[in-house]
Parts: structure tokens; C-alpha cells; sequence
């Protein structure tokens, strides 16, 4: 019997089907074990030892491994094909050699790219020893995390309240979206003119020619600056004779791309099909891992995390083939198109993204798949194919217009493309999208025939105004594309550093476009202003070509990792005298144009507009930044740090009040107004008026009358129980809108439902929670998951409460991200997030109480207590 680990359950079973009786596949679900988010995981002094962490569900799992290996001949690890998956075939082996469970078992590692049987077979037959080089790279890469997001993310809480944390990569991430928001406020729009004919020619045929050079002076896009040069020359073209001087016809050829990776997967899935990266890899593991395809699982495309470009030998062949069949001969080339791999560490995974099978094509397939995955498998199936496909042959006219009126004369040109052999475009269009990168080429349409030294008649001059545009906020896309060309990060952990920026609320996504919150860009200042080097792109480049070097055994990686934490640790250390008034004054520079945008009537923006004395600047509180006066508490004005609606960056909604009309019962003036907490809106004056906030989603600019009035309303009767008699309300509270009757709430949809919701759907919603169980101040509730112990003692739970499902560790509950699934959450996720919830709290939650010690070691345990207190749990990267 032999003993195969991989990681998931769903190639457990695939695989275990295709070695057979001889073999029992176990998962590993992913790693075993990591660092506690905890002090002291990672030992700078102990030349940085390390302290490993297993939860109760990966002690089963590994237990399960151990049991199984008693009556085996060897263990054979077949994780996946990259760094990860070495790294967690070193933990499974670590850990049954300390189990002693390994003995005189052999142990040998094998790497498959595809589920299929003949990728496992002849990955069986080519075992070898664990990569040492690539393990060493993960230990430093997860070493370098750990000590950059501990020591760091301390440091932003002590200094910036309200930011959650920081990391190596996801910092750099968040500076370059940061950044390209600068350059949208900087920016200043100057105008520009553009000046085409529309010209017939002696058959009949018409087509636009755009101006190129005027009196001899070549126009550029700036050249025409203003409306009156524009007049000038559309009026001299308008009374010209135009000549067609020369006409070119120049063929081109324009080659395919290489078949996908991991980048430019997610890079194409976001500019063409709307995904973005966590949902491109999501999608992207099941089609790896396997579809029931006529009762068997067979999976569909090769690993999806890698950086080659190049297809293997047989698949190569094997696409040739189908090109020939479906496409016909002409569509092959003489020969096999090679790819070269741009990618620094050849370490990882060689193999482009691929079918597994070219024979299966996206429309045999359909009815396997649910709408996500065929798209994806079409967009990877046409990609790869299309790379071995002949080259499109592209003929490109170009014709030269001679205007002439009097003395005076100009050039125009003409431009068109016609597709004389569309080659690999009869699978795959290029896509010019943004974040993608296109082929050479351009979109102009096709001109009718033109003959050179001919007459053309002029049908009509157009002079057209426009506007520079600030450069484009970064899309999922063009982000990815921008990290891979600085060397930042690796394409594999993309789609996790994206995530991270969503979910410490360091950035939102609007139409696909990355916009940086406030707080994200508080974050990005304080570091560019104080550790500016750990967020610099070529030191980050820099130490990934490390990372790279040590995956290929040309460095030691505790050298690395000595060379970094010298420089960094004392860095950390001068923090410790920086003083907060240094911070902001800092801050204040850095940020002006979303701090203190400018005023229309020219006056200076940092002075206060209530008192006209004090001077507006900066201030740190518990939830976060806020403008604030410096005549406080004389002067209460106060401004929320937010991004405004029109998308130019600078600060919205001051506190000046707006007036929306009166209460047509009591004549109260009703306003629209900002604070600390954000836009509300005031019903009357003084502290008797009656206040309500915003609902999430719900801009300040749309606010008028009839929504002020349906706020100010709330809690709004909704009627009285059938069976109680007692009121239904329906409100908006701190976690959302709500119908409530006698102590029960339930969480409803939307805000809108607070104000359309009727007595039938509130009573089945409040039924409905009531047989969940109770909620908070009714009982605990039931744990939906156990997780295990934290490092620091105590169960950790996932429960499901009143504001929604949770995880809960002694006395810290911890709100788990929108669209988490309870049963998904892992030791991992719930340490992070326990971890956070103490840091927002300000201070380090005690473990849930243990069994008293002896009376003689309280002492010792009250001064250990007082040791740690000062230290903040830090969130990972």
C-alpha cells in the first residue's frame, strides 16, 4: 500500500480512481500549518527560528496521514506544482517525522500539471526528493511577511488610528494606486483641437482624412490650441482642392500571443469577461481540479498558477492536430510555434494554462458547465489553440492628401486596414482592452480605392473640440499587468494582495476602476513619509529577484532575511520618538489637495469657515482621520476625510448646512450636513433637532426632500403582530437595515426595503429569525464550526448571531468579511481577524479563562501579563 497527500478532497478522489487499489489519496486541504499571529512566530535573535501552528482540523487530517502510513510501503507527496505546494509537502513531512510515523517508509515527491490519468501516471513513474532551494524561498517570503505586517502594523495603529495594517507587498500595491490618484488631482485639462475631411472619391465612394501639417508646420495632437486657429484652417480647407499625392499598401503580419498565465489569465478575464482575480482563480481551481464530464471527473485545463508560456510537447502536437481538423491546413504553420518565458524564477511551474484535452472544445462541454466556467474554459481553450495558429496577414493602406487654396496648403492622411488572411484571429481576437496587452495593429476600417495623383471632392470639414483627460485609475487588470512589469509580488498571490486591499477598506471598486479610500491613502502618505524604502518599487523588485535567486540555490535565505531585518528593525525603532504632531504635519503637506481642496472663491482653504479664524487641519481620533479647527473647543467644526462622488478626489461635503426645504408638519428647516461620523441629515436646530446618517451606498448628491423626510421618518410602523399584537418596526441601525417586534430583529436586503417592506414579509422574516435560535443578549448562540484552540489558550468559533455570522474567541467576536461562508472560514482567517478586531480595540484581549495556577505563581503570571500588555497583535499581509 502506498500513502498518497495532495491538497484538496476533489483530486483525492479523481486521483485515487485513476492509481487504484494500491493506493489510498489523502488531502491535506491545503497547509497544515503556519505562523501564529502572535509575538515571538518569527525569532530575529535565534537566527529567525520559527514557531509552527497546526488547528484542530489539520491535527485530524495529519493524524489520519499517520494512521495510514502504519501498514504502508511509502508516502508520496503530490502537492501542487509550485512553491506553495512544495512548502506544504515539507510541513506534512516535518510533521510525521516528529510523529516518528515515518520510519523506514519511503518518501518521494512527485508533480503532475493536469488532472488526468496520464499526467499522474508519468508523474508516479518520476518521483523526486523534496526541492530544498524552493522551500527555502517560501520560508523566507513567509518570514519577510511576518516581520514586515508585526512590526509595521503596530506601528499604524499607534501612530494613525483607524488603518488596520500594512504588508510588503500589499503596501507597494496600495502606493501605486495612491499614486495615480496624485497625478488624477494634479492634473489640469488643456484644450485641443481636431480637424478632418470627409472626401468622396471619383467613383462615388467617401472616406475621412485627418489634418497632419499645416503651411508647412506639422500638427501634433496639441498643435491646434484654441477655437479661433481651428476657424482659421477649417476655413482655408474648405475652399481647397484636394489631390491624393501617394497611396501605400503595406502587408503585415501579426502573430498570436502565447497561451495564458496566471497574469495574463486575470488579466484578459477582467478586461473580457468582468471577473476579477479572486473570481478568475476561483473558477480557474475547478476546472483544474475536475468536471463530472459523462460520470467521470476530468479535469480540464493544467495548473492555473505559473508563469510559463510554454506548452508541453504532446499538447503542442495535439493542438496542431485539431487546428488541421477544425480549421483546416491553411491555419497551420510549418512549424510548432515556441514561446519564451519571461518569467525570473524557473523554479515554478513551466507549463502555459491549457485544455488538458484540445479535442475538447468549449461547445462539447456546455452542458457540463455552469456559466462562469465555460466562460473561462472558452477564453483558455481559444487562447491556447490560437497560439499555434498561422499568423493573420493584414494589408495597411496608407494614402497622402495634398489641400491646396491659393498660397496656402495642408497635408492629410488617410489610414485603413484590410484583413487579407485573418489566421489565429478565426479563434481568437486580440483584445485591446485595458490591463491586456494587444497586438500590434490598429482599428481603422477599410478604404475604398484610392488612386494616387487623382482628385477628391470635398464633402465636408469638421473641427472638433476636445479636452485632455487625466490618466486612467487602475482597473484589477492593468494593476496586475503594471505589479508584473515592476516585479512586485508574484502573479500567484495577486488575487489575495487585491483582496486584502477590499478588505481592510483601503480601496473600492467602482465600474471596475480601483479608487483609494481616505484611509488608504492616510496609510500610503504616512508610509512614503516615514518608511519610504519599504515602499519602493525597485527595492520590492529587488527583493523578489532575491526570493528568486534563493528558490534556485544561488542564495542562503537567512542571509536575506539578516541583510532586510538590520535596516528595518531600527527603522521601526526611531519610530518609537515620532510624535503625532510630526505625523500630521506631515500628513497635512502630503494630502493637501484631498484635505484641504480649493475653495471657488479663491480664499484659503485651510481656514475655518465657522469661525474664520482657526486653521483647518488634520486630526486622529478613535474611528480614524477627521478636518477638524485648530480654535477647538471654541470652534466645534468638523469635516469627514471622503472621496466625493464626481470622482476628482477631493474632499466632499463640508459642513456647511444644505438646505432641503422644511417639515411640512412642524416648519422645522431640514439640512443636509457632515460630521465626524459622515453626511446626516438635521431636522430643527440645536440639541433637540432630530439627526439621521446616510445609509451605506446613499451619496450626499442625491439627497433631496422626499429622502431626507423618509430618513428623518425612521423607525418607520410597519403593524401589529397577528399574534402578539405588538408593533413591527423597520429601521437602519449599525449593521444594517432591520424589522424588529418585541426584541427580535431581522436583517433585511437593502435600505429601500426598510421603507417598502409590508406586514406578511416582515412577519415571515421575524419567524424566520426566531428559528434560528437566539441571538445576541438571548442566549449564546450555537457554534456553527469549531476551529480549535488559539496559540494563546481558549476555543475559537464560528457562530452565527444577530448582525450576522461571526468568529468568536473568548470575548472578542469578530465580524467575518461580507460573502464568507461560516463553513469556509479557516484557523487561519479567524487568527487574522481575531487579531484585528483586538488591534481596532487598542488593546490585547486576555485568553478565556484557565484552570487557576497555584496560589504562589500568580505573581509571576500578573507580571507576565503586564510584559505583553504593550504589545498589539499585528495583522498578516
Amino acid at each position: 500500500m502506498n500513502v498518497v497527500v495532495v491538497e484538496s478532497p476533489a483530486k483525492a478522489k479523481t486521483i485515487n480512481k485513476y492509481l487504484g487499489a494500491g493506493y489510498k489519496v489523502l488531502a491535506s486541504f491545503g497547509h497544515i500549518r503556519d505562523l501564529p499571529a502572535k509575538d515571538g512566530s518569527v525569532l530575529p535573535d535565534e537566527d529567525f527560528a520559527m514557531t509552527w501552528d497546526m488547528d484542530a482540523a489539520s491535527k485530524k487530517r495529519l493524524k489520519d496521514i499517520s494512521d495510514a502510513l502504519e501498514g504502508a510501503d511509502s508516502l508520496i507527496l503530490a502537492t501542487d506544482p509550485d512553491r506553495e505546494g512544495e512548502a506544504i509537502s515539507w510541513h506534512v513531512l516535518e510533521v510525521l517525522a516528529k510523529k516518528k510515523a515515518l520510519k523506514d517508509k519511503t518518501v518521494q515527491r512527485v508533480v503532475f500539471n493536469a488532472i488526468t490519468k496520464k499526467s499522474i501516471l508519468e508523474a508516479m513513474d518520476n518521483p523526486r526528493d523534496i526541492d530544498v532551494p524552493l522551500v527555502d524561498a517560501y520560508l523566507a517570503r513567509r518570514a519577510l511577511d511576518y516581520l514586515v505586517g508585526f512590526n509595521l502594523s503596530p506601528v499604524l495603529w499607534r501612530k494613525l488610528p483607524g488603518a488596520r495594517s500594512a504588508g510588503r507587498v500589499q503596501s507597494v500595491a496600495l502606493r501605486l494606486i495612491c499614486d495615480r490618484e496624485d497625478e488624477i488631482d494634479r492634473f489640469v485639462s488643456e484644450e485641443y483641437w481636431q480637424i478632418a475631411a470627409q472626401l468622396k472619391t471619383p467613383r462615388g465612394e467617401e472616406f475621412t482624412a485627418r489634418l497632419t501639417a499645416h503651411d508647412g508646420e506639422k500638427i501634433q495632437k496639441m498643435s491646434i490650441g484654441n477655437g479661433d486657429r481651428a476657424a482659421t484652417i477649417k476655413a482655408m480647407l474648405e475652399g481647397a482642392a484636394f489631390t491624393a499625392e501617394s497611396v501605400e499598401a503595406k502587408p503585415t503580419r501579426r502573430n498570436p500571443q502565447p497561451p495564458f498565465t496566471t497574469s495574463t489569465l486575470q488579466q484578459a478575464a477582467s478586461s473580457r469577461l468582468g471577473f476579477n482575480a479572486s473570481r478568475t482563480m476561483q473558477v480557474a481551481q475547478k476546472l483544474y481540479e475536475g468536471i463530472d464530464i459523462g460520470g467521470e471527473t476530468v479535469g480540464l485545463i493544467t495548473y492555473m498558477r505559473t508563469d510559463g508560456v510554454q506548452m508541453a510537447g504532446e499538447a503542442i502536437d495535439a493542438a496542431r492536430a485539431e487546428i488541421g481538423t477544425r480549421f483546416g491546413e491553411r491555419y497551420l504553420p510549418e512549424k510548432a510555434r515556441i514561446y519564451t518565458s519571461k518569467a525570473k524564477n524557473a523554479q515554478e511551474a513551466h507549463e502555459a494554462i491549457r485544455p488538458t484535452g484540445f479535442e475538447r472544445a468549449p461547445d462539447e462541454v456546455r452542458r457540463y458547465l455552469d456559466a462562469d466556467q465555460l466562460k473561462l474554459y472558452d477564453l483558455i481553450w481559444k487562447r491556447a489553440i490560437a497560439s499555434q495558429m498561422q499568423s493573420a496577414e493584414i494589408e495597411r493602406t496608407t494614402v497622402e492628401i495634398l489641400a491646396r487654396n491659393g498660397s496656402a496648403s495642408a497635408n492629410l492622411r488617410a489610414t485603413g486596414s484590410v484583413i487579407r488572411f485573418d489566421g489565429f484571429i478565426a479563434a481568437y481576437t486580440d483584445a485591446k482592452e485595458d490591463g491586456e496587452q494587444a497586438d500590434d495593429g490598429d482599428d481603422d476600417g477599410r478604404l475604398p480605392l484610392i488612386n494616387a495623383d487623382e482628385d477628391l471632392d470635398r464633402q465636408k470639414i469638421d473641427a472638433s473640440q476636445h479636452f485632455t483627460e487625466p490618466p486612467p485609475r487602475y482597473s484589477e487588470a492593468s494593476l496586475i499587468r503594471k505589479m508584473e512589469e515592476l516585479g512586485i509580488g508574484r502573479p500567484s498571490t495577486y488575487a489575495s494582495t487585491l483582496a486584502t486591499l477590499r478588505d481592510r477598506d483601503y480601496v473600492t471598486a467602482d465600474k471596475r476602476k480601483l479608487i483609494p479610500e481616505p484611509k488608504g491613502r492616510l496609510v500610503t502618505a504616512f508610509l512614503e513619509n516615514f518608511f519610504d524604502r519599504y515602499v519602493e518599487f525597485d527595492f520590492t523588485a529587488d527583493l523578489e529577484e532575491k526570493l528568486d535567486k534563493i528558490s534556485n540555490g544561488d542564495l542562503a535565505w537567512k542571509d536575506v532575511l539578516r541583510d532586510f531585518w538590520t535596516d528595518f528593525n531600527a527603522h521601526i525603532t526611531e519610530t518609537k520618538d515620532l510624535r503625532v504632531s510630526e505625523v500630521l504635519d506631515a500628513l497635512n503637506e502630503h494630502l493637501a489637495p484631498l484635505v484641504f481642496p480649493k475653495r471657488e472663491d479663491g480664499s484659503d482653504p485651510r481656514i475655518c469657515p465657522t469661525c474664520g479664524e482657526g486653521k483647518l487641519s488634520l486630526k486622529l481620533g478613535k474611528y480614524g482621520a477627521f478636518v477638524g479647527c485648530s480654535n477647538y473647543p471654541d470652534c466645534n467644526y468638523t469635516r469627514q476625510l471622503s472621496a466625493d462622488g464626481d470622482g476628482n478626489g477631493d474632499a466632499a461635503l463640508a459642513n456647511e448646512p444644505q438646505d432641503l426645504g422644511k417639515d411640512p408638519h412642524t416648519e422645522e428647516p431640514i439640512t443636509l450636513r457632515t460630521g465626524r461620523f459622515g453626511p446626516y441629515v438635521q431636522r430643527g436646530e440645536g440639541k433637540e433637532a432630530k439627526r439621521a446618517s446616510l445609509p451605506k451606498g446613499w451619496a450626499p448628491q442625491s439627497i433631496d426632500h422626499e429622502k431626507a423626510m423618509a430618513l428623518l421618518s425612521l423607525p418607520r410602523d410597519i403593524g401589529q403582530h397577528p399574534e402578539s399584537g405588538k408593533m413591527i418596526s423597520a429601521g437602519i441601525g449599525r449593521y444594517g437595515p432591520f424589522v424588529l417586534h418585541d426584541g427580535v430583529y431581522a436583517n433585511l436586503e437593502s435600505v429601500e426595503d426598510v421603507f417598502s417592506v409590508g406586514l406578511n414579509r416582515a412577519v415571515t422574516l421575524i419567524a424566520e429569525k426566531q428559528a434560528k435560535g437566539p441571538g445576541r443578549g438571548r442566549g449564546t448562540p450555537t457554534a456553527l464550526k469549531s476551529l480549535g484552540d488559539h496559540p494563546d489558550g481558549g476555543a475559537i468559533t464560528v457562530r452565527d448571531g444577530r448582525y450576522g455570522p461571526y468568529v468568536n474567541w473568548g470575548k472578542i467576536n469578530a465580524t467575518l468579511p461580507k460573502d464568507t461562508v461560516p463553513a469556509d472560514v479557516t484557523m487561519e482567517q479567524a487568527l487574522e481577524l481575531i487579531a484585528a478586531k483586538a488591534g481596532a480595540k487598542g488593546t490585547k484581549k486576555k485568553a478565556p479563562a484557565k484552570k487557576k495556577a497555584p496560589a504562589k505563581k500568580t505573581a509571576a503570571k500578573k507580571t507576565a501579563t503586564k510584559k505583553t500588555a504593550a504589545k498589539k497583535t499585528a495583522a498578516k499581509d
